[in-house]
C-alpha cells in the first residue's frame, strides 16, 4: 500500500511538472487510475511538504487544477532570469479593459468601450494576444456581437481557481460615510455666497 501511494505521488508530480496548464485532479485520476479525492489530498500533502522544506517553488491549486509556480520569496532572481519582454507589463488602459471583462463577462468588444467611455479596440487586441481573452460566443441580437470572456490563463495568473474568488466589487467602492461627505464637501463648495459675505467694493 506505501509503495502504491509512493507510486501515486510520483506520478502527480511528473504529470504537473511537465504539464503547460494547471492539471485537473480529475484528469490525473484517470490517468493514475484512484480517486480524484486521493488525488487532491496528494496535491494538498505535497504542497505542505514543499512549504516545511522551504522550496523554491510551490505547488497551488490555479484555474481549477494543481501547477508548480516559482516561490514568491525568490521573485526577484526569477525576474533576472527572465528574457526581457517576456514579462512586459500591461498598459494601464489593458488592465482596466481587463477587469471590466473580468468583472462582467461575457461581453462585446463595444459594451467595453461603452463602459470605458473610449475605444478598446486596441486594449482587447492586446488581451487577446497575451491570452487572457478569448472569444465566448456571439451576441444572439443584431449584428452578432463577438462576446469575450477570460482565459484560464488569467485565473492562472492571478493565482485564482476560479471567478468566484475575484474579490467583491464593493471592496473598491467607498462607504456610504465617504460618499456622504464628499456630497457634503461638494454642495458646500458650490453654495451661492451670500450678499454682503464678499469684500466691500469703493
Amino acid at each position: 500500500m506505501a509503495d502504491e501511494r509512493g507510486e501515486a505521488r510520483r506520478a502527480v508530480e511528473a504529470i504537473v511538472m511537465v504539464a503547460e496548464e494547471p492539471v485537473a485532479p480529475g484528469l490525473m485520476a484517470q490517468l493514475i487510475e484512484i480517486p480524484a479525492a486521493q488525488v487532491a489530498a496528494i496535491c494538498e500533502e505535497l504542497a505542505a511538504e514543499y512549504r516545511a522544506e522551504g522550496r523554491g517553488f510551490e505547488l497551488v491549486r490555479a484555474a481549477g487544477g494543481y501547477r508548480y509556480r516559482s516561490h514568491p520569496d525568490a521573485e526577484s532572481y526569477v525576474k533576472r532570469f527572465v528574457v526581457s519582454g517576456q514579462s512586459a507589463r500591461l498598459s494601464s488602459a489593458a488592465l482596466e479593459t481587463l477587469a471590466i471583462v473580468a468583472y462582467k463577462q461575457p461581453l462585446s468588444r463595444a459594451q467595453v468601450s461603452a463602459i470605458r467611455g473610449v475605444n478598446a479596440e486596441g486594449a482587447m487586441r492586446t488581451l487577446e494576444h497575451r491570452g487572457l481573452v478569448y472569444e465566448a460566443g456571439r451576441d444572439p441580437g443584431p449584428g452578432s456581437a463577438r462576446l469575450f470572456a477570460t482565459t484560464p490563463a488569467f485565473l492562472e495568473r492571478l493565482g485564482l481557481d476560479s471567478l468566484r474568488d475575484l474579490p467583491p466589487l464593493v471592496d473598491f467602492v467607498p462607504g456610504p460615510e465617504v460618499i456622504e461627505a464628499l456630497e457634503t464637501s461638494l454642495m458646500a463648495d458650490n453654495r451661492p455666497t451670500p450678499a454682503g459675505d464678499g469684500e466691500a467694493t469703493g
